[in-house]
């Protein structure tokens, strides 16, 4: 890989695929892929007590180990994930966890495609569950 960001709905795609397609040439133990900061999340992330609403004001990631998918997602976030998994029918939740020292549900999906479809669900991901806008950023921070 040598991009490690876009910021397009095109350019997004074709990074999370690329990153997919590394990950598993070099049989990585995983990669992380994260939006940029919203200011909220921004602000959050500088106070070490986090406020209330937590959950929704923290920087969301997915990660692929295999053919795993795992996120974290509060409990509208949650349902947000189940609806677009609509969409996917040849991706199925294998795992809910909620921790009681945790906010909000750890998911784990199996997503068996290729890494096109896997870059255009991470992008979906994005937009529809953690309602980042259109032109957002994302970063693979590890691959």
């Amino acid at each position: 890989m040598t991009r490690f960001d876009a910021d397009t709905p095109t350019g997004r795609q074709e990074l999370f695929a690329a990153a997919v397609a590394a990950h598993r040439e070099r049989d990585s133990p995983f990669i992380t892929i994260e939006p940029e900061p919203t200011p909220a999340e921004d602000a959050a992330d500088e106070n070490e007590a986090l406020p209330e609403d937590a959950p929704e004001q923290t920087v969301p990631w997915i990660q692929l180990a295999d053919d795993i998918v795992n996120l974290d997602c509060t409990d509208a976030e949650l349902d947000r994930l189940k609806a677009l998994l609509d969409e996917y029918p040849d991706f199925r939740i294998d795992e809910l966890s909620s921790p009681a020292d945790a906010y909000g549900t750890n998911v784990r999906i199996t997503a068996r495609a290729d890494p096109e479809r896997l870059g255009a669900f991470f992008d979906r991901v994005f937009q529809s569950v953690y309602g980042r806008e259109e032109e957002y950023r994302a970063w693979v921070v590890e691959v």
